[in-house]
């Protein structure tokens, strides 16, 4: 059977009205790309709350400047203090002042890093309202439209990833050993669609089935141009590999008669 490599139910990590679906069913979708978005008013109006925050300064600004002049008084202070114009009681209560400054100079600082911050959350926040495939691959259906709720257990699409497809084939156990991984096959999918066409093995199971007397085997078939579909029967025919030979007889050893 050929099958897509993967079928992902695409969701999102937020809840919702579906404001907009960009695709719909058949549409081909690159990893990446935006299909559609949930409600995000809100969101965009906590962003640009949290943008015109971390682009004001004036608290810092202001904190400077303060510190600067008390620094300034200080030094002033400690001029007149040393020709004994000015006592000791207000240098040290300008000295307390410069340290007060210092820290709200430090806790302004700190604030606008804060909502520097904030404007990297608010835009992740953001951009969790938008819905984006997470591979190359064609749409295989819409499970919601514009208007409907998302709760935590909806999909909202589901797409499928169709190049490489995927080839499983139950080989009869007779074959264990002779194919590899690595190893190259001919598919030949039923009609209509026909042709042959090259895959490669990538997966050979270790635990044979006991029941049927078969194993599994995995192949990629590439499928760059989309032009092959998912979901069709198909005939395999592998490039086999020689069997292990016989380990060689030991010197005085003979062969048994039969």
């Amino acid at each position: 059977m050929i099958e897509p490599q993967q079928v992902v139910k695409l969701a999102s990590p937020v809840v919702g009205l579906i404001a907009r679906l960009d695709v719909d069913r058949g549409d081909i979708v690159r990893q990446g790309q935006a299909v559609g978005k949930i409600e995000d008013g809100i969101e965009v109006a906590n962003l640009a709350l949290a943008r015109a925050r971390a682009t004001n300064d004036a608290a810092v600004k202001s904190a400077e400047a303060r510190v600067q002049f008390l620094r300034s008084k200080y030094e002033r202070l400690n001029k007149l203090h040393t020709r004994a114009v000015s006592s000791l009681a207000s240098l040290q209560e300008t000295e307390a002042e410069v340290d007060v400054a210092e820290q709200q100079l430090k806790e302004a600082r700190l604030n606008l890093s804060i909502a520097r911050l904030e404007v990297a959350h608010a835009e992740e926040v953001l951009n969790q309202r938008t819905l984006r495939s997470p591979i190359d691959g064609v749409v295989v259906e819409r499970l919601l439209v514009p208007g409907e709720y998302r709760n935590d257990q909806s999909p909202v699409l589901t797409l499928a990833q169709i190049d490489p497809l995927r080839v499983e084939v139950f080989v009869p156990s007779a074959y264990f050993g002779r194919i590899r991984i690595g190893s190259k096959a001919e598919v030949r999918p039923e009609r209509p669609i026909g042709g042959v066409h090259i895959a490669l093995v990538t997966v050979v199971d270790h635990v044979l089935d006991a029941a049927s007397g078969t194993f599994g085997v995995r192949l990629a078939l590439p499928n760059p141009h989309l032009t092959l579909p998912a979901g069709i029967r198909c005939k395999v025919t592998f490039a086999m590999q020689i069997p292990n030979a016989l380990p060689a007889l030991e010197a005085g050893d003979t062969p048994s008669k039969k």
